[in-house]
């Protein structure tokens, strides 16, 4: 119990886990705003700039028609705003410069007017090399060119984009705690159900209220209720197979105690005849426990038991061959029926096989001399399997019912209902087809 609750003490918490990938999420939605912000900043303080700059250069050509003196303020300094943006004036009349309000045209290469249009220019200063933006516009033979400062309009994109993502920034977490707090409450629920799973007491048929709160848990709820169902039926079914193996082993056991007590005041062949039967029954029942257990466990290596096609006409085949001497010395006749189509099934060969070597040992050993015994492998059109019939009327061994079978003639026959259920057939029980007095028969479904 402690090694338990230490690794589940280990386990990362449901709603960690749920919260860092919603955080996650949001993470990702918050950087793809941020891009797009950044990217709308740029986008629009281009857009802006520039209409700027179209603007001051149609009014400079419907307004100034005379030589302009040289404006003496540097352009960028004592800004008090990011959108307001400073800006040159470049004006050639005749092609020559007649205005130069901040002494760029000689530095950017401007003495003659390009063409209309947008360009760009950079400027070598002591901090290094300046681009500029500029905006060229003719009209009636003069060519005016207004410049802005490459830097001053990334400021302003800078500008937009940090106040477009600003309100992120501050809203991701306090969203971040509310998520936190919200999953934390939304999963109190599961924390209850799981300490009511953790309550149920299984063997002792309780199961979960089917009345909860929240619809979602009605299929957890319905499957942990299946699977405890199932779990006590499988309770019951061991119960009553250890029962049987008790009331198995007592009679030879007793017998073999009764016996033994007797051989040691007459030691006669007859008593160690009578001895040596009793341990051979007792050594046979613990020999088809262990016969069961090793199928189930897929061997002695204890190798998982693997699902594979069998085909059950060689199956049978190979069974009657090894029961053959058996079954001459007790002076039975075997026989096999199968169609001329193979007939498969999925299952597992040494479960499928200790299911039919108890069968064919139950019909030898509980009919009398000269009985024909029948395997007969068949396929109808919703159901395949392989029967065992025989004609001995069974009169040497009395039936008693089975709490979890159709039968009871021994501990083979409850090796083989068990062993049906685990491979998903069934054990059937009928008088069988004429001159068969008795058959037992593993049916699998056809789905």
């Amino acid at each position: 119990m402690a090694g338990t609750a230490a690794a589940t003490t280990r386990l990362p918490s449901l709603w960690r886990y749920l919260w860092s990938w919603v955080v996650g999420a949001l993470l990702v939605v918050w950087t793809t705003l941020l891009l797009v912000a950044w990217y709308t900043g740029h986008h629009e303080a281009e857009e802006v700039t520039d209409g700027q700059l179209v603007a001051v250069a149609r009014l400079w050509l419907a307004t100034v028609n005379v030589p302009t003196q040289v404006s003496p303020t540097p352009i960028g300094q004592d800004r008090p705003l990011a959108y307001v943006q400073d800006m040159a004036v470049i004006r050639w009349a005749d092609g020559q410069v007649v205005t130069d309000t901040h002494r760029l045209a000689s530095a950017l290469g401007l003495e003659q007017p390009p063409a209309p249009g947008f360009l760009q220019r950079e400027q070598a200063t002591s901090n290094g090399r300046a681009r500029w933006r500029v905006y060229v516009a003719e009209q009636d033979g003069a060519r005016v060119a207004v410049l802005m400062n490459m830097d001053q309009r990334l400021d302003l994109a800078r500008d937009m984009a940090l106040k477009l993502a600003r309100p992120a920034l501050l809203i991701l977490p306090l969203v971040a705690l509310l998520l936190w707090w919200a999953l934390r409450r939304g999963l109190r629920p599961l924390d209850r159900l799981s300490s009511d799973v953790a309550a149920l007491d299984r063997m002792a048929g309780q199961r979960l209220d089917t009345a909860h709160r929240f619809r979602e848990f009605s299929s957890t709820v319905t499957a942990i209720n299946s699977l405890v169902d199932s779990l006590q039926a499988r309770a019951r079914r061991e119960r009553a197979f250890a029962s049987d193996v008790a009331h198995e082993l007592r009679t030879p056991l007793a017998a073999l105690t009764l016996q033994a007590g007797a051989a040691q005041h007459d030691p006669s062949p007859e008593r160690l005849a009578q001895l040596e039967a009793a341990a051979l029954r007792a050594g046979q029942i613990l020999a088809q426990l262990l016969d069961l257990a090793r199928a189930q466990r897929g061997g002695p290596q204890g190798e998982g038991p693997a699902w594979q096609a069998v085909d059950l006409g060689a199956a049978a085949s190979s069974l009657i061959a090894s029961h053959a001497p058996a079954a001459f010395q007790s002076g039975h006749e075997l026989s096999l029926d199968q169609p001329e189509q193979p007939v498969t099934v999925t299952t597992q060969p040494l479960l499928l096989e200790l299911a039919l070597r108890n069968l064919i040992e139950n019909a030898l050993r509980h009919t009398p001399t000269g009985t024909q015994v029948a395997i007969r492998v068949w396929r109808t059109a919703n159901a395949l399997g392989v029967s065992v019939s025989d004609d001995g009327q069974r009169s040497g061994a009395r039936a008693r019912p089975h709490p979890e079978g159709p039968m009871g003639l021994g501990l083979g026959l409850r090796l083989v209902v068990r062993i049906a259920e685990e491979l998903g057939a069934t054990l059937e029980r009928d008088g069988g087809d004429l001159p068969m007095t008795t058959r037992f028969s593993l049916r699998w479904p056809i789905t």
